[in-house]
């Protein structure tokens, strides 16, 4: 199995350059695989794997397309799974979406562990969001009161009860919020579980690059064949594509309203138990979380940056990250520091996935998740799944039509 650590961003830069500057789709030819699948999906992250999977039970013929499936975005991911506690003022679609979702995470789960047979380290503890100062605190009670105008299940908590459920917060934590119903997820785990369970259910993992879509042309004989071409020049055929390449999807699809949104990110190491839940805070109107796993690692994170696709890991990020989180933990300088690392969210202009059909046909997006990708990724594979096979998609994904940008 390909190694999961491996970063591909100089293989996707140069997939962007080819789509870029004039891969002709309708010039793409057949050099290899007669065969074809029932349906490509391009990018092995958690929401391509996801599809992949939920596709593969359905007992179509599925093949992935990744050269370091998981090595992306999620390989970086906290693994959140907080719609309560992500919700803001103007992204109440976002926050149905997210619920649903999150709704869907227990089966989805009990199915992944069952067929994998790996535990996904899953906890369902709640998310404490923590205040760090007074304007902090009027911040989480406004928030607060628009949460349980939604019909949100949030609970205000003073200083000393949130030190009660974490006593390893700072003593100067002025209050918080406990949202009872976030959980959160290794997403590491869950893209191993997922490469597994994809190849006992049948799939086809290709450890190459996608460099164009060969979408909608006549095979001959009245069918609308759909294939991609991967950089060994070989075309792979299918009846659909499922474009889940995160924030290179454009360089397939020219058009799709995804940027690229870089996070910088930190894992510690600590004794099990430092923390008991996740904690997220704002410190001077900063934002930071801290995430536990069952092992005793600590992600931190993340930074939130718009310079394209800079894969740099910076002395400033990290300081900024160990100082908010010192802050709401101060114990975490003492913890080991065990890895930096960068990912780049795939963003669209209203935070909104883009899940459907798009551009071309047979072409369907699922693409566009941002920070949410691991906890959308149980509802986008059964949208998916049901736009594949004629099902009936979820009412709630009906608000991440990729083409709602072209009205």
């Amino acid at each position: 199995m390909l190694d999961p650590r491996r970063v591909h961003a100089e293989t996707d830069h140069e997939a962007r350059h080819e789509a870029a500057h004039g891969t002709d789709y309708d010039a793409v030819y057949d050099t290899g695989r007669k065969a074809g699948y029932d349906v490509v999906i391009i990018g092995g992250g958690v929401v391509g794997l996801s599809v992949a999977w939920r596709t593969a039970r359905r007992g179509l013929s599925v093949a992935v397309v990744d050269p370091a499936p998981g090595g992306g975005a999620t390989h970086v991911s906290a693994g959140m799974l907080a719609p309560v506690s992500e919700v803001t003022y103007t992204e109440e679609p976002l926050l149905r979406l997210g619920l649903a979702s999150l709704a869907r995470w227990p089966s989805f789960r009990a199915e992944l562990e069952d067929e994998s047979g790996s535990a996904l380290d899953y906890r369902a503890d709640g998310t404490l969001d923590i205040a760090y100062g007074a304007d902090d605190m009027a911040y989480l009670d406004e928030l607060a009161a628009f949460e349980k105008t939604l019909g949100l299940r949030v609970e205000r908590l003073t200083g000393r009860e949130c030190r009660a459920f974490e006593p390893m917060l700072s003593p100067s934590v002025r209050g918080g919020l406990l949202a009872r119903d976030d959980a959160w997820v290794n997403p590491r785990r869950v893209v191993r579980a997922l490469l597994t369970s994809f190849e006992k259910a049948g799939g086809t993992l290709l450890p190459d690059r996608v460099t164009a879509l060969s979408a909608g042309r006549d095979g001959g004989d009245g069918d609308r064949s759909s294939g991609v071409r991967l950089a060994s020049g070989e075309v792979v055929r299918a009846t659909n594509v499922v474009v889940a390449a995160g924030s290179w999807s454009p360089s397939l699809v020219p058009g799709l309203p995804v940027r690229p949104v870089k996070g910088q990110i930190l894992r510690l190491r600590g004794p099990e138990g430092f923390l008991t839940r996740c904690v997220r805070g704002l410190v001077h109107g900063s934002p930071a979380y801290l995430v536990p796993r069952g092992d005793g690692e600590i992600t931190v994170g993340a930074t939130v940056e718009e310079l394209g696709f800079d894969g740099r890991v910076t002395a400033g990020g990290v300081y900024e990250l160990l100082r908010d989180a010192r802050e709401l933990v101060p114990g975490i300088t003492e913890l080991e520091l065990t890895e930096t690392a960068v990912g780049f969210r795939p963003g669209t202009p209203d935070n909104l996935p883009l899940i459907g059909p798009a551009g071309s046909h047979g072409v369907l997006a699922a693409t566009g998740h941002h920070r949410a990708g691991v906890l959308l990724a149980p509802i986008t594979a059964e949208a998916v799944v049901a736009f594949l096979t004629g099902g009936e998609a979820p009412d709630v994904v009906k608000s991440c039509d990729p083409g709602r940008f072209s009205h």
